[in-house]
């Protein structure tokens, strides 16, 4: 019976039904024969939602959207241009960093992509970037907000499975500057050869006759680039501290990942208000209303998520699907592999929270069965779910990027499975099958065996 929930949950998603009622619908089955009672639902899905661990949530989403609308964000991605924007495709790895930075700090796939794409499109256009690469670009990175903590997905894996906070945040960062650096190379890669992108120095030598003019004229482009080079490190600092500020707090142990998230909207702020200049009254009203709109949402769907998953569990889905698989295979590795194909399908069909609320309670006690550490799991599941995201044919984040970006899905697809067959899937390797790569910082750090 509880394949049968199961099948009604995949078959909404297939066709499109938004999230919520994918899992209302597969809840209604369960009612409808009798296995559970909606007295017993509701009751449980509030007491789920009302941990203080989830207000990190939607305070990470008020703090992007004032790193956005205050001009933070912007003075990042200067910064990151003045050190790696003047080479062919280096705007390419100055979109990939800003993800990261960005991602460090609202934690949020869509946030991130909808942030940095609105600020890198433009500029992508005006040096003659193929916006196909540019937009498949994007989507890939944005994911990063998954695995550069504080993430989102990582809060909401240590609140459903009763985790670390801190070591599911440490898990994740190895494999996610491991995928930063690989997509920067690809990028790079890339786009060796594309003549018509713009870059700031020419590649024509100078002639004999005006040697001397041409060495002056360099000169004093060196002097203005060097100026400039200091302006912009100059007023990048207040936005530079604003991910150091939380991240040193997380890791440092001062602050508590809500309290982290609450600091950066009172950093945020002022800094976007008053130094950058870039939030006005209405801007500022316009994000809490933003906030508030995408809390509900969220609150909605993990009110939602737990309800289906607790219903899964008391009906033994965890244990009826350790049965499949040991039918099919016993080793460790090959069911490893099983079960992410089942979270890359996961995470095509629903968003990534969704995805993660409702796999880890039901998968967490399959991979403890089998042997797996828990704060290991978190980066499997991180890096899955960032996978699954940017997976054709369902890519919930390569339609973002799509309509964002004003391009066709099809000029997308070449370059965005590069980015998967030797980014996503060489990361997803060796995050699954060599642990060390996720469970050394919290070892290092938190002293976890």
């Amino acid at each position: 019976m509880v394949f049968i929930g199961v099948a009604i949950l995949f078959f909404c998603l297939i066709v499109g039904m938004p999230v919520f009622f994918a899992f209302l619908a597969s809840a209604m089955w369960f009612i409808f024969i009798g296995d559970v009672s909606p007295t017993f639902m509701i009751p449980y899905g509030l007491n789920k939602i009302s941990g203080t661990v989830l207000f990190a949530i939607p305070l990470f989403v008020i703090a992007g959207g004032l790193m956005a609308k205050g001009n933070i964000a912007d003075k990042m991605i200067d910064l990151v241009e003045d050190f790696v924007g003047r080479v062919r495709g280096g705007l390419g790895v100055v979109a990939t960093i800003s993800c990261a930075i960005f991602g460090s700090v609202t934690g949020s796939a869509c946030a991130t992509l909808t942030c940095i794409g609105s600020i890198m499109f433009p500029r992508f256009i005006r040096a003659n970037y193929p916006m196909g690469h540019c937009a498949a670009l994007l989507a890939s990175t944005a994911v990063l907000g998954m695995l550069i903590p504080p993430s989102a997905i990582m809060i909401l894996y240590s609140w459903a499975g009763g985790q670390s906070v801190l070591a599911s945040f440490l898990s994740t960062v190895i494999p996610g500057i491991m995928l930063t650096a690989l997509i920067s190379f690809l990028n790079c890669y890339m786009l060796r050869n594309n003549k018509e992108i713009l870059v700031t120095s020419s590649d024509a030598a100078p002639t004999s006759s005006d040697f001397e003019k041409t060495l002056q004229m360099m000169e004093k482009k060196q002097q203005e680039k060097f100026s400039l080079f200091r302006s912009k490190k100059f007023k990048a600092i207040p936005a530079l501290l604003m991910p150091i500020i939380v991240l040193g707090g997380i890791y440092s142990g001062i602050m508590t990942p809500t309290e982290a998230a609450a600091v950066s909207v009172i950093y945020a702020l002022p800094v976007g208000m008053f130094i950058y200049k870039g939030i006005t009254l209405n801007g500022l009203r316009e994000t809490l209303i933003d906030g508030v709109m995408s809390t509900g949402a969220i609150m909605i769907m993990l009110f939602s998520c737990s309800v289906i998953s607790r219903i899964y569990i008391m009906n033994d889905l965890p244990q009826e699907i350790l049965k499949v698989l040991y039918s099919i295979s016993t080793n460790k590795y090959v069911i490893l592999f099983m079960l992410n194909i089942f979270m890359i399908i996961l995470g095509m069909l629903m968003d990534d929270c969704s995805a993660c609320v409702l796999a880890t309670p039901i998968l967490l006690p399959i991979v403890l069965e089998i042997g797996v550490s828990p704060v290991h799991f978190a980066a499997i599941l991180g890096v899955n779910l960032g996978l699954g995201n940017i997976t054709p044919p369902c890519a919930p984040l390569l339609y973002l990027s799509s309509s964002i970006s004003k391009t066709s899905i099809n000029d997308m697809l070449r370059p965005t499975c590069t980015f998967i067959l030797f980014g996503w899937l060489p990361i997803l390797a060796l995050t699954t099958y060599v642990p060390a790569l996720s469970m050394w910082l919290p070892r290092l750090i938190l002293g976890i065996k």
